[in-house]
């Protein structure tokens, strides 16, 4: 059996950090070596993949022109109608390989770049410390709040003077 882990342990690899010895000091694990293995192994399997489809539309290509010369020959010689359908419907499977092959480029960069795109959105980090008492911190956000709660105008007045010649002044 395994020695058993300490709660302070247990919490630390939740949170991956190292714990010193003592428990004193931590220092944050670095898992990135392992994510790559993990992802250099399925980047590699889908590399092989795409490499073995890839190369089996080539060879279905290529032997399907192949069978289109010769099966094109065989309908001139013997004019038979059943030959030239044969003729028409290996040229269709000859161009659906060559879209599909088509589509695998297309599927195969798709994948790249949501790969890269969780790579660098793995990336970020924001974190946020504030390093203070709470009597600080509440003090800080009270003094933000009535800085926000005032209203800074500037206001001008303006002398109007009505029909009996009295001034009234507003402001």
């Amino acid at each position: 059996m395994g020695k058993k882990k300490s709660t302070d342990q247990k919490i630390a690899d939740a949170l991956n950090i190292n714990l010193s010895p003592d428990n004193k000091s931590i220092e944050k694990k670095t898992s990135k070596e392992n994510t790559e293995i993990v992802m250099g192994e399925a980047d590699k399997d889908r590399q092989e993949d795409y490499g073995l489809v890839r190369d089996n539309l080539k060879g279905i290509i290529t032997n399907g022109k192949t069978a289109i010369d010769g099966i094109l020959n065989i309908a001139s010689e013997g004019e038979s109608p059943r030959a030239y359908e044969v003729v028409s419907q290996l040229i269709k499977s000859v161009s659906d390989a060559n879209k599909d092959l088509l589509d695998l480029h297309k599927k195969m960069k798709e994948l790249d770049k949501e790969e890269k795109s969780k790579q660098s959105a793995g990336r970020i980090t924001n974190n946020a410390i504030y390093v203070g008492s709470t009597k600080d911190l509440q003090k800080f956000i009270k003094e933000k709040s009535k800085e926000d709660s005032v209203i800074d105008a500037e206001f001008e007045v303006i002398e109007e003077s009505d029909n009996e010649g009295t001034q009234n002044i507003s402001g």
